[in-house]
């Protein structure tokens, strides 16, 4: 199910049941596709969830990779953002909540939260607003 998915943990149970799964385990952060710690999954995921949620990382990943210019893990939620706004060109907020699965009109800071987190680990010009765009900046 997983096979051809180097994926990093931690943890033993996951551990187990992704090499059950076909995926490779490696030891180390930087050698795997996926960061399945920084996913942050619950315990009650399926194994369909879970394929899906370590398809996007992977993709994630070489999107990421080639706008930092080497491997970088980042939490869930931020690697979405950044996805989407490099994919994008830009977006607006509703239409960057709507693209990460959010109703444009929910009343919830998850989104700028981890625009925050990005801004604060790589620097407040790395997430641009321009006239209520939000683009990818300067790192």
């Amino acid at each position: 199910m997983l096979n051809g998915i180097s994926v990093f943990t931690r943890d033993a149970v996951w551990r187990r049941i992704l090499t059950e799964l076909g995926a490779t385990v490696t030891d180390e952060v930087r050698a795997a596709d996926v960061d399945l710690d920084a996913l942050g999954l619950g315990p009650g995921v399926t194994p369909v969830a879970l394929k899906a949620a370590l398809m996007a990382a992977q993709g994630s990943g070489r999107v990421l990779a080639d706008l930092f210019g080497h491997a970088v893990v980042l939490p869930g939620l931020q690697a979405r953002v950044v996805v989407a706004l490099v994919k994008s060109g830009g977006m607006r907020g509703a239409e960057l909540k709507a693209a990460l699965g959010y109703s444009p009109d929910a009343a919830t800071h998850a989104i700028d939260t981890a625009i925050y987190q990005l801004r604060r680990t790589y620097g407040r010009d790395f997430i641009q607003n321009d006239g209520g765009v939000y683009r990818i900046g300067k790192l």
